[in-house]
């Protein structure tokens, strides 16, 4: 676990931790069924929804219990560990919440909305890419078109994660017709108000349990539902660090997950020959060391968001993004690593299915993680800030 200092609210985060731990029970026992047979993990959302784990970080003046950014990356890290698809839509539900308390505490229509997540537990899913741009989700085709009192959106979206499942979805568009590529808006789209037409089915090696379909997104919404600040500043605040913290909070569980299989194997042969040490042990004790190199990387990118979070020039300061994809990269690749590594330790009982050691469903999910904006793109945007910025060379802050 990624075991997040306790604040005034440990109350509630010790109690969202024993939630959690209920739902991960829940998620576990259907993990390998929803990777069969890539559906969407409903007995899991489901008990998010009974253990009101959805609202977690709405502040509490709208009705959540005002969860810190580590406190929920912890969760992350629980859910992840039982079942990859279920703690993935819940890190990107988070990721839109994130976005939803940084940037809508100034809007009526946010503030309300926030009140109906956390009342009625409400699934929030993202529409960010679209067919056209490559991935780019700091450039939108499709436009938000002013109509009355209402705006209109037509969007080409290549995945929608968990569409068909979402309570609301959150999209990106230029912010007008006129507008350039670059200059995006986001906009909350009610389930009761989005126009889905499916174009691709999502049938993917790993993270099949996130049914991220594509789709034709079309919706005639109140004005009042795009959000007031434009989207570079939503993705540089707040989008960009809780992506890339919650996802490698995620990879840590899924790595935590994989690498206690391993061990368990390791336990099982040295019952087996307890005159000799195992073969794997040494790899073990190697790989440990690699998740706890990962567990502090994501700690560490977690309390320099947490201090920058109330600074929007901190947040919007170059070092700040260069620190921010430094940790996505660095934890998908050890991520990885370490999964293979696991693997490795198994042996062939790993590498079957349907044993207590086996880590394929883990390897499979954790591949996903340098291509979830893919490691290229973020270090060539490093690449331009650095150009800008100074190299990060003190140990302290």
């Amino acid at each position: 676990m990624l075991d997040s200092t306790r604040t005034a609210g440990a109350t509630s985060a010790g109690s969202a931790h024993a939630r959690a731990m209920a739902v991960a029970k829940v998620a576990a026992g259907q993990a390998d069924a929803v990777d069969r047979d890539g559906r969407f993990p409903r007995e899991a959302v489901e008990a998010m929804r009974e253990q009101r784990l959805l609202g977690l970080m709405i502040p509490t003046e709208f009705g959540g219990e005002g969860l810190s950014f580590g406190e929920i990356a912890e969760l992350c890290t629980i859910l992840g560990g039982a079942c990859s698809s279920a703690g993935m839509v819940f890190a990107m539900h988070q990721i839109k919440i994130s976005s939803l308390v940084h940037h809508g505490a100034g809007s009526p229509w946010h503030c309300d909305f926030m009140r109906r997540v956390a009342r009625d537990q409400l699934l929030v899913g993202s529409a960010t890419t679209e067919a056209g741009i490559g991935g780019d989700l700091r450039n939108s085709v499709c436009a938000i078109v002013p109509d009355g009192d209402h705006v209109a959106i037509d969007k080409d979206a290549t995945v929608i994660s968990y569409g068909l499942d979402a309570d609301a979805i959150m999209a990106t568009a230029r912010r007008a017709p006129d507008a350039a590529s670059s200059d995006q808006a986001m906009v909350v789209i009610e389930k009761h108000q989005a126009g889905l037409v499916q174009t691709s089915v999502w049938d993917t090696l790993g993270m099949r349990g996130t049914t991220s379909h594509g789709f034709r997104l079309t919706a005639r919404v109140p004005a009042a539902q795009v959000f007031p600040k434009p989207f570079a500043e939503i993705a540089a605040q707040s989008m960009l660090a809780s992506s890339h913290l919650f996802w490698s909070a995620l990879w840590f569980g899924i790595a935590g997950s994989a690498l206690g299989r391993a061990q368990a194997s390791v336990r099982a042969a040295a019952r087996r020959t307890p005159n000799a040490v195992p073969p794997g042990a040494s790899r073990l004790s190697a790989a440990a060391a690699e998740l706890a190199g990962l567990k502090a990387l994501v700690r560490d990118g977690i309390a320099r968001f947490e201090r920058a979070r109330h600074d929007e020039d901190e947040l919007n300061a170059m070092g700040f993004a260069v620190a921010m994809n430094a940790v996505k990269v660095e934890a998908s690749r050890r991520a990885v690593a370490i999964v293979q590594e696991a693997l490795t330790i198994a042996g062939i009982m790993g590498y079957k299915n349907d044993n207590p050691f086996s880590v394929g469903r883990q390897l499979r999910d954790i591949l996903s993680a340098p291509l979830m904006i893919a490691n290229d793109r973020v270090l060539a945007n490093t690449a331009t800030l650095l150009l800008m910025s100074r190299l990060d060379t003190a140990l302290e802050d």
